[in-house]
């Protein structure tokens, strides 16, 4: 492969070398299942969803493990509040999420592993740390001693003396800088035995047994939000070297979504949840929107550019399908070597989809020129490139995803995006009036036409409220 990614612990980019020939093993920090999903929740999944697909494409075996955490504080302190069982809690809203990324393309892992169902390897874990010198029991608890470890704060780049954990209060630390791995059970809480006392993992244990229990002791890939750099991913890299192991030998973070420059948040109350979105776009169009950017940047979300975005993947959509409707089957093709170069290059969506745009306008001029084979050839390999992407128009599954009110926008598309090439081709050939009429009878109808340097764009008028 030709594959180079950025690592966050290098702080460069570099070549993908898989540790096993022909296999990438991949971790994905999931949810922790306390709330309804957002669309900041869902841009990891999205993001690494696409990188999985180009590690197939290249021809290796994915082995792709996306964990839940299902005991948490927030969970516990959340469904208290509202007089429920916290597994009760957990598992309702594991549900969501689960069909968020059902509902936006979303390929399942090979492993879902619970934190809940790994408390014997957690166990195990803080005995092999214990034995090392890197941890101490006190009071039922467990701690991480962070000055055992002269690497800590390699990956955040973090001073011993700046480390604040953020974590909520415990008895016998011997260093505040210390980060809890077990807590002591509490009255009413769920707790599980251990050779130091009944009581429930911390969330950096958690990740550390799962990912080395179901990937080995080294791994290729570890993947998760830039808010996960510290402590969590941090602290994931103390206790795996503590212990022995080699752990992660990438690590790939992907930025926020954003409100007026704000990360979505629910304690900041800035929240789209994916079930409102959906109101707003089709799926496919959502996902779209959410991969379209670099996977590292932020992504800042207005529902103008929620609709910009969903009216580019429909100029895409309209070309295949016009194509299929005039010329035949589009069967899926090759990808480009420019949208491959893209790729990778540490993951370069918005290069990959410049590709794609540029193959959409010489397939529609193609079109127009009655170039039958050269369009579907064309669509072809928009086809392919999509489906890396995971929004490829003619997969079955989008075509499936939506209601009458989804088929009637596919429909309304193809319709107007044949009345556009008719203006178009009146246009090249100074036919003004012809073009005017076109226009005019559109906006009769109540859509709007924008002329822009990738061609006309079309929307439906907005209601005065």
């Amino acid at each position: 492969m030709t594959l180079r990614l950025y690592d966050t612990a290098a702080r460069e980019i570099r070549d993908f070398v898989p540790l096993r020939p022909g296999t990438a093993s991949v971790y994905l920090c999931g949810a922790t299942v306390q709330g309804v999903p957002h669309i900041g929740h869902v841009r990891s999944g999205i993001a690494f969803d696409v990188l999985r697909r180009w590690l197939a494409h290249g021809g290796l075996d994915v082995l792709f493990v996306r964990n839940v955490t299902d005991i948490d504080d927030k969970i516990l302190t959340k469904a208290a509040d509202a007089g429920r069982p916290w597994w009760e809690w957990a598992a309702t809203h594991e549900r969501e999420f689960t069909a968020a990324y059902d509902a936006l393309g979303v390929l399942p892992p090979s492993a879902e592993p619970h934190a809940t169902a790994f408390v014997t390897q957690m166990t195990e874990y803080m005995q092999r740390l214990i034995d090392r010198g890197h941890a101490y029991v006190a009071d039922g608890n467990v701690y991480f001693d962070v000055q055992s470890l002269p690497e800590y704060g390699s990956l955040s780049g973090h001073k011993l003396d700046d480390v604040h954990q953020g974590e909520s209060a415990g008895t016998g630390k011997r260093d505040p800088r210390d980060f809890t791995m077990w807590k002591a059970a509490k009255p009413g809480e769920p707790s599980w035995p251990t050779p130091w006392g009944r009581g429930r993992p911390g969330w950096h244990l958690e990740c550390s047994a799962m990912a080395t229990s179901l990937l080995g002791a080294e791994f290729d890939i570890h993947c998760g939000g830039m808010d996960l750099i510290f402590p969590h991913h941090e602290n994931e890299i103390a206790q795996s070297h503590g212990a022995g192991d080699g752990f992660a030998q990438y690590w790939l973070h992907n930025g926020w979504v954003t409100m007026s420059g704000e990360k979505m948040s629910k304690s900041l109350g800035n929240v789209v949840s994916i079930p409102e979105m959906l109101k707003k776009v089709r799926p496919v169009e959502l996902r779209y929107y959410l991969g379209s950017a670099h996977y590292r940047s932020m992504l800042e979300y207005s529902e103008g550019a929620l609709h910009e975005a969903a009216a580019g993947y429909r100029r895409i959509e309209s070309f295949v399908h016009r194509v299929a409707d005039r010329v035949g089957d589009v069967a899926v093709g090759e990808v480009s070597g420019d949208f491959a170069a893209a790729l990778d290059d540490d993951l370069g969506v918005p290069a990959a989809l410049a590709v794609v745009h540029n193959t959409v306008r010489e397939g529609n001029t193609a079109l127009e020129a009655g170039d039958g084979a050269k369009a579907q050839a064309l669509a072809a390999g928009v086809r392919a490139m999509m489906g890396i992407l995971g929004t490829d128009p003619l997969d079955g599954r989008w075509a499936a995803d939506g209601d009458a009110d989804d088929a009637a926008t596919a429909a309304l598309d193809v319709l107007i995006g044949a009345e556009l090439e008719r203006r178009a081709a009146a246009r090249a050939d100074k036919d003004w009036s012809t073009a005017d009429e076109v226009r005019d009878r559109l906006a009769a109808a109540g859509v709007e036409v924008t002329d822009t340097p990738d061609g006309a764009q079309w929307a439906l008028k907005q209601k005065d409220a």
